[in-house]
């Protein structure tokens, strides 16, 4: 009987591998806009997705981030200026877009653009914090792919939202998890609304990797500066010894879980694009797949437990 069910799963894997291969035809008549191409995933997705043949929109945030992109790649890719926090600038680029494609629509929005900072523990942060970092990584996307959404139906197309692992579980504190968790969200509920109309939404979970949102000396000012701004009783409530703490833990978890191979991110992105029959979720990254996934399916007071064992110790004053 073991046997039996073991042929079946390797004959099913066999099957799917084979119709995952399959990739779209007219490649160069396909219109892509990526937001988030000055760097990282972005820019990776962009130049590969143009070296297979596609027509690549890629949205930047700085005219560096234009001119560098545009020196190494075909004249089929395209740049636009794009802060998705500007709903003038998101108006704009999807005008521009909209004559740049014509009547045959965009086949793709891949919804890239992100930040990982302000974060810090809960009571560390002010509400304009999770507004900032909302505005990108939430009201961003939303923001884009709704400027793009008729081209998208035109198209019959897809909407690659690239949300995180830490969308499906939240082991820090900050706007950061709460902004993945809600692009999970959109992305499930635009999946829904968009499959009469044949368009597929795929949504894309990271782990670590090396990109700058996991900078640590990007990360570690960021909190350096969270620290030095607490009133004193708050520093109290932590004891002196936490910030330090913080701070040689968050350079062992990095260094322990970021994984400096973006290819494997950038594969999923361009699959996600590309294949006939794409998948409704990857979850590229070892971490991810073997330790925030399985952690997500597990009850809450365990995770709670493992999260508060391996976190910097704090001070705790019981009244």
């Amino acid at each position: 009987m073991f046997l039996y069910i073991l042929g079946l799963v390797a004959v099913w894997y066999i099957y799917r591998w084979f119709k995952e291969t399959k990739r779209v035809a007219n490649k160069g008549d396909k219109y892509v806009y990526i937001t988030g191409c000055d760097s990282g995933f972005g820019n990776n997705l962009a130049k590969t997705l143009d070296k297979l043949g596609f027509r690549v929109i890629a949205g930047c945030y700085t005219e560096k981030g234009e001119d560098e992109l545009k020196k190494i790649s075909s004249d089929r890719l395209t740049t636009v200026p794009l802060d998705v926090t500007d709903s003038e600038s998101v108006t704009k680029a999807a005008a521009s877009i909209k004559t740049l494609v014509g009547q045959g629509g965009l086949w793709a929005v891949v919804n890239n653009a992100g930040v990982a900072i302000p974060s810090g523990p809960t009571d560390w942060l002010t509400i304009e914090d999770y507004k900032s970092m909302l505005d990108v990584n939430l009201n961003g996307v939303i923001a884009v792919t709704l400027s793009v959404l008729p081209l998208i139906k035109k198209a019959r197309g897809r909407v690659v939202n690239v949300a995180s692992v830490f969308g499906r579980i939240s082991p820090f504190g900050g706007p950061y998890c709460i902004s993945k968790y809600g692009v999970e969200s959109f992305n499930d509920s635009l999946r829904i609304n968009m499959a009469p109309f044949g368009v597929k939404v795929l949504c894309i979970e990271p782990g670590f990797f090396k990109t700058s949102v996991t900078d640590t000396v990007i990360l570690k000012n960021n909190l350096k500066k969270l620290w030095d701004r607490l009133p004193q009783d708050v520093k109290d409530d932590y004891g002196p010894t936490f910030l330090e703490t913080s701070l040689e833990k968050m350079d062992e978890t990095f260094r322990q879980l970021t994984d400096g191979d973006l290819m494997k991110v950038v594969s999923c992105m361009e699959h996600a694009v590309a294949a006939i029959h794409p998948r409704h979720r990857y979850s590229p990254g070892w971490d991810a797949k073997f330790i925030w996934l399985p952690l997500s399916y597990m009850p809450t007071c365990i995770t709670d437990r493992l999260f508060i064992i391996f976190s910097p110790k704090r001070k705790i004053s019981v009244p």
